[in-house]
């Protein structure tokens, strides 16, 4: 069952920036390994960024040095900054905890001029 919501998606320009957020259900404490995905249309769900329960962060390649994962420090959310947006960052973005224990709906980014 969803335990996340996310939200923060929407259109933006190519080179732009977009801060996702997650809110988690009320049980779950967010200092436990969290992570964002995305899926793009007609690709797999992949891990863009994670933190882990020691705040180290891990990214993906194709994100890394544009995007940020950051614990807030009221509500128990997570955040994801992303910056210098590129088309091929468009995808329905999701967060989660590993292993996964529910899917939300995702927010959807769109990079497009």
């Amino acid at each position: 069952q969803v335990q996340f919501v996310e939200s923060g998606g929407g259109l933006v320009q190519p080179g732009g920036s977009l801060t996702l957020s997650c809110a988690p259900s009320g049980s779950i404490n967010t200092s436990r390994y969290m992570a964002w995905y995305r899926q793009a249309p007609g690709n797999p769900r992949e891990l863009v960024a994670a933190i882990t329960r020691a705040d180290t962060t891990h990214y993906d390649d194709s994100v890394k040095g544009r995007f940020a994962i950051s614990r807030g420090n009221a509500a128990n959310m997570v955040y994801l900054q992303m910056n210098s947006l590129k088309v091929e960052d468009t995808a329905v973005y999701y967060c989660n905890t590993s292993p996964a224990i529910g899917w939300g709906k995702g927010t959807l980014v769109t990079v497009s001029s």
